[in-house]
C-alpha cells in the first residue's frame, strides 16, 4: 500500500503496469486475428484524468492522448508543452466554434462528423499553415440518437468535404457503437464500419479504422481497427 508521500510514484507505477499490460493485450488481439500487432495502435484516453498521469504515462512510452473536450485539452496542453513528440488527438464531439482552437492544438481530430465542420476545418487549419490535419469521418453506425457521427447516408457528402479542403487529410472513419454488456454485442457495428469503408473507396482512401475501447478492444480488432482508444485500463475508472 502506497504512503501519502509515495504516492505520485505509486501512480506512476500503476500507470506504466497497466499501460504494458494493455499493450500486451492488444498484441495478443492482433495476433489472434492474424495480424501484426504493429498495425493495431493505443490511443491513450486521458479525459477527465489530471496532466500527472499523462506525464506518467508519457514516461513509460505512450505518445498519443485523446480528449473530449476542447478545453481540458487546451489546458493539458499547456501544462505539458514540454513534452517532445506528444501528439493529441481529438475525439469529442466538437462544435464549429471551437474548431480555431482544436486546429492549434491536435494532430488528429477522429469526429468530424459534418460539412459545415469539416469546411471550418479547413478553414482554421489553412489560416494556421500547419501541416494538414489528418481527419477521421466519425459515423454514427448504430443510429442512436444521443450520440454524435454522420450517418451512413451522410457519410459520401462528409468525406468529399475533406478532401476538398488542401489542409485537410482524409485518413479513415471512427464510429462509437451502442453500449452491450457482452462485448461480442459491438461485433456487428464494427463490421459495419469496415462494410462503409469498403463502399467509399477501401482502405486505400481510408486506411484508418478508430473503433474499440476497453471493454471490447479484442472485437475490434479482429474486425479491422487501427486505433483503439482506451481510457479505463490505463489511468483507472473516472470519477
Amino acid at each position: 500500500r502506497c504512503h501519502r508521500a509515495d504516492a505520485e510514484g505509486c501512480l506512476s507505477d500503476s500507470i506504466v503496469a497497466r499501460l504494458e499490460a494493455l499493450n500486451e493485450r492488444i498484441a495478443h488481439a492482433a495476433l489472434n486475428a492474424g495480424r501484426e500487432p504493429r498495425t493495431v495502435r493505443l490511443l491513450a484516453v486521458s479525459k477527465t484524468k489530471p496532466a500527472d498521469d499523462v506525464r506518467a504515462a508519457y514516461a513509460a512510452g505512450q505518445r498519443d492522448f485523446g480528449e473530449s473536450y476542447v478545453q481540458e485539452l487546451a489546458e493539458k496542453a499547456g501544462l505539458l508543452a514540454d513534452l517532445d513528440g506528444l501528439r493529441w488527438h481529438m475525439i469529442g464531439h466538437l462544435q464549429r466554434n471551437k474548431a480555431k482552437l482544436v486546429a492549434k492544438l491536435a494532430c488528429t481530430i477522429h469526429t468530424v462528423d459534418s460539412v459545415r465542420l469539416a469546411e471550418e476545418l479547413g478553414k482554421r487549419a489553412a489560416d494556421l499553415r500547419r501541416e494538414p490535419m489528418v481527419v477521421l469521418v466519425e459515423v454514427n453506425v448504430g443510429g442512436e440518437a444521443q450520440k454524435s457521427g454522420c450517418s451512413p447516408a451522410e457519410l459520401g457528402e462528409v468525406l468529399g468535404a475533406v478532401e476538398r479542403a488542401p489542409s485537410l487529410q482524409l485518413a479513415g472513419l471512427m464510429t462509437v457503437p451502442p453500449h452491450t454488456d457482452d462485448p461480442v454485442g459491438a461485433r456487428p457495428f464494427f463490421d459495419r464500419l469496415v462494410t462503409l469503408r469498403d463502399a467509399h473507396g477501401g482502405a486505400g482512401r481510408l486506411p484508418e479504422l478508430s473503433m474499440g475501447m476497453t471493454h471490447d478492444l479484442e472485437h475490434a480488432v479482429a474486425a479491422g481497427a487501427t486505433w483503439v482508444r482506451v481510457g479505463t485500463a490505463i489511468f483507472g475508472d473516472r470519477g
